[in-house]
């Protein structure tokens, strides 16, 4: 099922926010930090330029975000090296979005950026 109006405005400027300030100006050419939405999932994706590529960029999935409208929560989830998603247990489900980016933003485990 796909997010709704309102729910998928509130996390595409949740989003859109947090990757601006994430990568710092003089790295921008070198790392982009997106997100992508799909039904109720919204998917935050580091993208980098390959050293070894010509102008090639190399996407790694960090992090998804998975609305449950019925009980009105997001769940955030992790993805392993073989891009198989798993919940993140450490941080409990919310019905704000924000505390969960918060969450990927401060990485304590390390699980997210290293």
């Amino acid at each position: 099922m796909a997010l709704r109006i309102l729910q998928r405005q509130l996390a595409e400027r949740l989003m859109q926010s947090f990757c601006d300030k994430r990568v710092p100006a003089k790295y921008k050419n070198k790392i982009r930090l997106y997100f992508k939405i799909r039904g109720n999932s919204v998917t935050l994706v580091d993208s980098r330029l390959d050293i070894f590529g010509a102008n090639e960029w190399l996407d790694l999935s960090i992090a998804q975000f998975r609305y449950d409208e019925s009980k009105g929560i997001w769940t955030l989830y992790y993805a392993d090296r073989n891009d198989k998603w798993h919940i993140y247990v450490d941080c409990d489900s919310s019905k704000n979005l924000e505390h969960l980016i918060k969450e990927v933003d401060d990485d304590p485990t390390g699980i997210f950026f290293g």
